[in-house]
């Protein structure tokens, strides 16, 4: 026991094997890595902002917690740091309960993912459905270019507000001689980051868009607000202070923070793994890095990291091969922060605005929303369902939600291809067959259907039956109520004298038979028999023995 938990720990653990591609493909990691850090520097700020915490929060959390992340995690190629969807779920927390609480909640939420790493829970995403994927991310990218709006127009939010209501307020209340202006800086970026990359595929177009942006601002002397003074240095780490009272108002949010961070690094890290040779990613160490990432970022007064699928994509299509492209990424953003703070604190916050807006477009596949559209009504709902509550009300509510919508509709299905046929005895019919009641399970027998299943054995059970044979061969899913509900039927068929005989149980569902009590139920241990054949045969012996 001792040395299986070494090895699981070991395996979650920084080990050489993760540089072994090293020696072959280094030049490509490291003109990866500053490819994405110049990519990633306008969102760094532009989340950071969004979240309410300060571009600053956001560039130290690109820093701080793509290193860490990038050293530690379960993925070769994912990088992390502030995100939409992060930034999302942090800006009502920062309204609530202040800047000073990010601190800690980024901690305490660190701590979670870590713990989630370490007992083995990274495989869990998988239970997600797809539909409620999409949807979550559709309701993201609507809530990102809604949260713009305020920066795109020149003006401030309700502090409090919904989304909606808070876009519905800045729209319907603008000042359209300031907002001209700023809606000009956002048409720009816009203009540039669809143009630029049809000149050429390798410009990195946000930041082109927002430099030139910057540069057009200053020269003309246009009156837009702008990020203003940025840090020169990294703070000095600095455990958050924790009083109990915080500490019960930020156990909620470090729990929906937590669980928004694992969603989102694992489904990264899993879109990653198919788009990269470098082979699979480990689930679990992915949670172990994110979280240790998210603690070492609020230690440095980051916000809470994940990973971040357009910055992975990126550096997957600019031909990274290990995690040194992700390392890279944040030593180039390192230099920015200790060298061009100057020039970035000139950036427009409508600059920043206009590259979020057109990211939240960019996060929407327009085929991937046909093609749940089309599938079936079931995933096209839940879709719906997931993308509407994840902009109206809450995010983990809209992934918890869809999923039981998902599991729902998924029971449902499960349960209309449950039945129980009635079949003809093979072979020539023999004196006495016509008491012999052959019955095949088919599909499930689980607590949505255990009481149909129960009920039509009872119809097919007819008044001079005398011998009831259960086919359970065909049966593939059985839970504790099905197989409850099976024990019933057999005792009650047994107490009113037919004979019960099961045929065909698979080997996965003994042990739960046994349990419940099925098998004592039967009248007789050579009742549970293996084929058709010799089902058949005991039962005539029943029947020939009954008095006519």
């Amino acid at each position: 026991m001792i040395a299986s938990a070494a090895n699981n720990l070991a395996r979650l653990l920084p080990n050489r094997r993760d540089y072994s591609d090293l020696p072959r493909s280094w030049r490509r990691d490291i003109l990866a890595g500053v490819t994405v850090g110049v990519v990633a520097l306008p969102l760094a700020l532009a989340f950071g902002i969004s979240s309410g915490v300060g571009a600053a929060a956001g560039l130290i959390t690109a820093v701080i917690a793509g290193l860490v992340a990038a050293v530690f995690g379960g993925s070769h190629v994912q990088v992390s740091g502030p995100t939409g969807a992060m930034a999302v779920v942090l800006a009502p927390i920062v309204v609530l309960h202040g800047v000073g609480s990010v601190a800690l909640v980024t901690v305490l939420a660190g701590l979670i993912v870590l713990a989630a790493g370490v007992t083995g829970l990274g495989r869990a995403v998988t239970f997600i459905p797809w539909p409620v994927i999409e949807g979550f991310t559709l309701g993201i990218a609507a809530i990102i270019f809604l949260q713009q709006l305020p920066a795109a127009f020149s003006t401030t939010s309700t502090p409090g507000d919904r989304t909606l209501v808070a876009a519905w307020h800045v729209v319907s209340h603008a000042d359209w001689a300031l907002a001209w202006k700023s809606l000009g800086v956002v048409a720009f970026i816009a203009l540039l980051m669809i143009v630029l990359p049809r000149l050429h595929p390798s410009i990195p177009e946000s930041l082109s868009a927002v430099v030139a942006a910057t540069v057009l601002v200053v020269a003309l002397g246009i009156p837009v607000a702008s990020i203003g003074e940025l840090p020169s240095h990294l703070p000095a780490p600095v455990l958050p202070h924790a009083d109990l009272g915080a500490l019960r108002d930020l156990v909620g949010a470090a729990l929906a923070i937590a669980a928004l961070a694992a969603i989102e690094s694992l489904l990264s890290a899993r879109v990653a793994a198919t788009m990269a040779p470098t082979g699979p990613y480990d689930p679990d160490r992915e949670l172990v890095g994110q979280g240790l990432a998210s603690v070492a970022s609020g230690m440095f007064g980051g916000m809470p990291a994940t990973g971040a699928i357009a910055r992975t994509a990126v550096n997957v299509r600019s031909g990274a091969c290990t995690r040194v492209s992700a390392i890279v990424h944040s030593l180039v953003l390192l230099g920015v922060v200790y060298l061009a703070t100057g020039p970035v604190s000139a950036i427009p916050l409508s600059a920043l605005a206009g590259v979020l807006m057109v990211t939240s477009f960019r996060m929407i596949s327009a085929s991937t929303v046909r093609k749940i559209m089309r599938s079936t009504r079931s995933d096209a709902l839940t879709f719906i369902l997931t993308a509407v509550i994840t902009v109206c009300f809450d995010l983990i509510e809209a992934v918890e939600i869809g999923v039981v919508v998902a599991a729902f509709f998924a029971l449902r299905s499960v349960a209309r291809r449950s039945s129980v046929l009635r079949e003809e005895l093979p072979g020539p019919h023999r004196p006495g067959d016509e008491e012999i009641a052959l019955l095949r399970l088919d599909g499930a027998m689980f607590f949505g259907v255990a009481e149909r299943i129960s009920t039509a054995i009872a119809d097919a059970e007819g008044p001079r039956t005398s011998v009831v044979i259960i086919r359970m061969s065909q049966l593939g899913m059985l839970d504790a109520t099905g197989a409850h509900t099976l024990a019933q039927i057999c005792t009650e068929l047994e107490g009113r004298g037919v004979t019960v005989i099961i045929k065909g149980v698979r080997p996965e569902h003994n042990a739960l038979l046994a349990n419940v009590g099925v098998f004592e139920s039967l009248r007789h241990e050579r009742h549970l028999v293996d084929t058709l054949d010799e089902a058949i045969e005991h039962a005539r012996t029943h029947v020939s023995r009954q008095p006519h």
